[in-house]
């Protein structure tokens, strides 16, 4: 097993994040035209989505399907050394694998592999960048594309939140198969954890597991992206407003992690996050995970703003109800 104290590093960042809908039109609508994400390409059955400083050809591949929530989740290895290792790391850890796919549109070879809640996961390296038009192009070389001031327009993709109902056991697979380190976390009396944030890099944390009230599997909570401000999710609150967008909670800031939120749902019931987490980075080689206790919990959130029920039980795809 990894040792959570000297993560590996082998993995650079989140690339990617399939996301299911079974209202295909009405969820690309949303997220080119009210949330602001860039279209890079699209074919018979997904469309390749990026914010406007994404520097690879899609961060969201939103895909037609008969259900919603998340398809796989993308990593880009640090190397191809890098992800030779990791896939012999998951090999050995006997993690039920799939294999190597082609890759699509916008990335080479992929090795996949699933954790024990039906969540899949890719690690690829050889990646491509959007082919920009004219008007896409930065008057600046250092930035992706044009800031295009469309929507709510994010500027990059920040993580993904995952539901299961043993933390603990996600943990032991995020820090052996991706070589993870725990950044925060939430203690329950009970003795179980009821959430972890991970990091592969010194972004304070890219991917967020937390506890499954709802009794599904390989559920998705919600995907985010990034804004430089406040100010623009002030703004976003506006904008779905205007377009009819469902606001569950937020504007507000979190607690753990001290991100600026704001959570939606597009119009498959998929939940979406804004958040502006400022220049918090983990630096501190020998960083302690911080704990948050239930008692910390019923504080709510930073300001005081409790945790609204459906941010507890509402995930993709909907759990079906059992026949009495």
């Amino acid at each position: 097993m990894t040792d959570p104290t000297n993560p590996s590093f082998d993995l650079a960042h989140l690339g990617h994040v399939e996301m299911l809908t079974d209202r295909f039109d009405e969820s690309l609508d949303f997220f080119t035209r009210v949330y602001g994400l860039c279209l890079s390409g699209q074919d018979e059955t997904s469309a390749y989505l990026r914010a406007w400083d994404d520097y690879e050809y899609h961060t969201l591949k939103l895909t037609r399907a008969g259900t919603t929530g998340v398809g796989y989740i993308g990593y880009r290895a640090a190397s191809p050394e890098a992800l030779e290792r990791r896939v012999k790391a998951i090999e050995a850890s006997g993690t039920k694998t799939h294999g190597w796919t082609k890759g699509d549109p916008g990335h080479g070879p992929a090795f996949r592999f699933e954790d024990s809640f039906g969540h899949v996961f890719e690690i690829y390296w050889q990646t491509r960048r959007p082919e920009l038009a004219d008007a896409d192009k930065p008057a600046l070389k250092n930035l992706a594309s044009r800031y295009h001031a469309r929507g709510a327009c994010p500027r990059r993709i920040d993580h993904v939140n995952l539901l299961s109902d043993d933390v603990a056991e996600f943990r032991r697979f995020m820090e052996t198969c991706l070589g993870s380190r725990v950044t925060e976390y939430i203690q329950l009396d009970n003795g179980r954890l009821g959430g972890c944030w991970f990091t592969v890099n010194n972004k304070t944390y890219d991917l967020a597991c937390t506890e499954e009230h709802g009794r599904g599997l390989g559920r998705l909570h919600h995907v985010t992206y990034a804004t430089d401000t406040r100010e623009d999710i002030l703004r976003a609150a506006d904008i779905f407003l205007e377009n009819g967008v469902h606001i569950e909670t937020g504007p507000h800031k979190h607690a753990i992690q001290g991100t600026f939120f704001l959570y939606v749902w597009e119009p498959a019931g998929n939940r979406v996050e804004l958040a502006n987490a400022g220049a918090r980075l983990i630096l501190a080689p020998d960083w302690e995970p911080v704990c948050w206790t239930e008692a910390d919990r019923r504080k709510g959130q930073a300001w005081g703003l409790k945790t609204i029920d459906t941010f507890q039980t509402h995930g993709t795809p909907p759990v079906k109800k059992q026949e009495a």
